[in-house]
């Protein structure tokens, strides 16, 4: 209803901008800005509700809710008034929590002192009013389920899910039911079309099946289906035969059972003192009764053959025996050609033997490679369900990186000639902004808050902060002339700072020379931390043993430990209350390419140039929990041929691989698409349970956003193309 009522403002506006009412149409933006219902949009809503809570606004909130209530909530049936006073409890033990979590105990006690009034005859309210002297709430019987981020995120969904029927159950305005009316009319003709493409696929496959049809019944013998592989020395031997066999063979016998139907002429058994081989089998007498009077070796002389003299038989002995020579290795070459089965059979066959083509496409497909069997032999259970997959085509070169932001709406994507697409894919997939840069632009990072602001790392030294929906810079940060790349970006998750890296203009330790060979000096960089408020560099992090280009950081959930990887191999782990580091050790031979937080944060996972997929234990230096083996075209570099022997190699930049919500899973990359594996403790390793597919070219980065239980899993290619995959997990009990 959001999308409708937007789409419908926008008409109202352009019809009083055709009119002249200027005036009217300053009032309806004044209006528009200061709507409390937000063009009912539910997630705008539930953002205004948040925003109340993180400034400790309370009349504020109190406010909002009541002009919600009035506004939307008196219209219901009295069956669910108490539903609507259960939200409005949640919602404000949401703020109390909130203000317990953030040490603001004033803004707490202000809550009670405040709403002591109305609160202190509500039963669901009698042992709240203890919670400000509770040493620890989060420890408490009582109120430990409430400071759990399981609680949170099932109230905020449980509001969202309330207030988006409620807007699809209200009566609608003439206006709105016609936008309703104008979608309902493009989707049947959307169907319309799916279903003509569907009648002109089956009139094309009707002549295909009858032909068919007609093969399997004119079904021609063995013998004829391998004719074409004769040579001609076989066509002469055969006439030789029938030559001197006239008068044994009958009529037209030959040709008769060659070339009519197998249904109108069946081949007769040879006879039992005659020889088996594949030639006379395969030209033996059709006529039975003739079969049964030729008995003996010699054959009667019929009227028309003549006695052969001495002397002839003399003379071509030679011959004789060329001939009797060919013959002999003619029926070798027969008996080769009639133990080989038809290349293709015209028959429809019910066997249970692959065919050439589909023992291709099953060693291709990743689809039958995963199907998992137990080792009783029954099948498994996949993990997921791939519902969909959507293409974004709006790139036209090699992606870089592909983001989507916390709150899972946008996908920021940058692709190797500096072009950003920002776009949501929710309802619809649309481009939101895209953002066209002189500079080239090497690295993005979303900001945690507010999530729109996107921070975008060019080869210049310059960064920027763009904000997506005002679609203009808000600042752009001079970095370092001497490391002019920035090569990582990572945003706090507490939205105050952000780690910038930055390197010298020196090719990549990873990069390939003219000889194919490996630069083995690591590149010069710096690692910085700026803060976000005052757009001001804070400090320069201590790189040991000495300064180099840093390739990927991350931080873990609550922004107290930072994990990097660098161009000489080493993982650093930097303590980001102290700002310094905490360990570092030798993890790969070459670059680190990426690295992440596992789900429990006691681990680090890695993938570096030496093409391991390791997994560390921050709480010992430099010991290797497990070792994952991963194929080439997953941890790159990445290898895009084509036509006379052009070939694109890219270096990895941008995430490799992603975790699932719970941690169990990891999406990485492919040839084909990507490809979700179970992570596997001990010696069996990684499992191979869900291929997403859908590339013609390698993908070079990934990402997965998880919200419930479906996920939505990005997969971005060589040749600009992104897949977005939704995933349903399915849940076992």
């Amino acid at each position: 209803m959001g999308s409708a009522v937007e789409r419908t403002d926008d008409l109202v506006k352009e019809y009083l901008i055709y009119r002249g009412f200027t005036n009217t149409l300053k009032h309806l933006d004044a209006d528009i800005k200061a709507d409390k219902e937000k063009g009912f949009r539910v997630d705008k809503i539930i953002e205004q509700l948040q925003l109340f809570i993180q400034s400790y606004d309370l009349p504020a909130l109190k406010e909002y809710w009541t002009y919600l209530d009035r506004r939307l909530f008196s219209r219901l049936e009295d069956v669910y008034r108490p539903t609507v006073n259960k939200l409005r409890t949640s919602l404000f033990r949401y703020y109390l929590v909130y203000t317990v979590q953030s040490n603001r105990i004033e803004k707490t006690q202000e809550f009670f002192q405040k709403q002591a009034v109305e609160l202190q005859g509500q039963a669901e309210w009698r042992d709240w009013f203890i919670l400000p002297f509770v040493p620890d709430p989060g420890q408490n019987h009582t109120f430990s389920p409430y400071f759990s981020r399981q609680w949170a995120d099932t109230f905020l969904v449980s509001l969202h899910n309330f207030l988006s029927v409620l807007f699809h159950s209200m009566p609608l305005p003439v206006l709105l039911s016609f936008d309703s009316e104008v979608q309902r009319s493009s989707a049947a003709q959307e169907e319309n079309e799916l279903l003509r493409h569907t009648v002109f696929a089956l009139q094309a496959e009707q002549p295909r099946l009858r032909k068919d049809e007609e093969m399997v019944h004119h079904k021609l013998p063995p013998y004829v289906q391998n004719m074409d592989r004769l040579g001609d020395s076989e066509l002469d031997l055969v006439s030789s035969q029938r030559n001197v066999n006239l008068a044994s063979q009958p009529r037209g016998g030959f040709f008769l059972s060659t070339f009519l139907p197998q249904g109108k002429w069946a081949p007769a058994k040879p006879p039992q003192g005659a020889g088996s081989s594949p030639t006379q089998a395969s030209m033996g007498r059709r006529d039975t009764a003739a079969n049964q009077s030729v008995k003996s070796k010699d054959p009667l002389p019929s009227k028309d053959s003549k006695p052969v003299p001495s002397g002839a038989g003399t003379n071509d002995q030679p011959s004789s025996h060329s001939r009797q020579r060919r013959h002999q290795d003619h029926e070798k070459e027969r008996k080769a050609l009639l133990s080989k089965p038809p290349v293709q059979s015209t028959e429809r066959s019910f066997d249970t033997e692959p065919h050439p083509e589909g023992a291709a496409d099953r060693t291709e497909s990743p689809t039958n490679q995963m199907r998992g069997t137990g080792q009783g032999g029954g099948s498994v259970e996949q993990p997921f369900i791939k519902l969909s997959q959507e293409e974004y085509g709006e790139h036209h070169s090699c992606i870089m990186h592909c983001r989507v932001d916390c709150s899972g709406r946008r996908v920021a994507s940058l692709d190797i000639d500096g072009v950003i697409k920002v776009w949501s894919f929710n309802p619809l997939m649309q481009t939101k902004a895209t953002i066209m840069s002189k500079s080239p632009l090497l690295s993005l990072e979303w900001a945690t808050k507010p999530d729109r602001l996107l921070l975008l790392g060019s080869g210049v030294g310059t960064v920027r902060l763009y904000d997506t929906e005002a679609k203009k810079n808000l600042y752009e940060m001079t970095i370092d002339e001497a490391h002019p790349r920035i090569l990582s970006l990572a945003c706090s998750p507490s939205g105050t700072s952000f780690v910038c890296s930055a390197a010298a203009h020196s090719p990549r330790s990873g990069s390939l020379n003219e000889s194919g060979g490996r630069i083995s000096v690591p590149v010069s960089g710096q690692l910085l931390l700026w803060d976000t408020k005052t757009v001001k560099q804070q400090l320069q992090f201590s790189l040991e043993p000495g300064p180099v280009a840093i390739n990927c950081t991350a931080f873990n959930h609550n922004g107290n430990l930072l994990v990097t990887g660098a161009a000489d191999g080493i993982i650093r782990l930097f303590d980001m209350q102290r700002y310094e580091s905490a360990m570092s050790w030798k993890a790969h031979e070459g670059e680190v390419y990426s690295v992440e937080f596992s789900y429990d944060e006691n681990t680090v996972f890695s993938i570096g140039e030496d093409g391991k997929f390791i997994q560390w234990n921050i709480h010992r230096s430099g010991v290797k929990q497990s070792e994952y083996s991963l194929p080439q075209d997953a941890t790159g570099p990445f290898v895009l041929s084509g036509y006379s022997g052009y070939k694109q190699v890219q270096v990895p930049r941008g995430r490799l691989f992603a975790f699932d919500s719970e941690g169990n899973h990891v999406l990485t990359c492919s040839s084909t698409g990507g490809l979700i594996y179970r992570l596997n403790d001990g010696e069996s390793g990684l499992e191979s349970v869900l291929p997403l597919g859908g590339h013609k070219a390698p993908v070079v980065t990934v990402d997965w956003c998880t919200a419930m239980d479906c996920g939505t899993c990005l997969t971005a290619s060589m040749d600009g193309k992104i897949k977005l995959s939704t995933l349903l997990a399915q849940k076992s009990y």
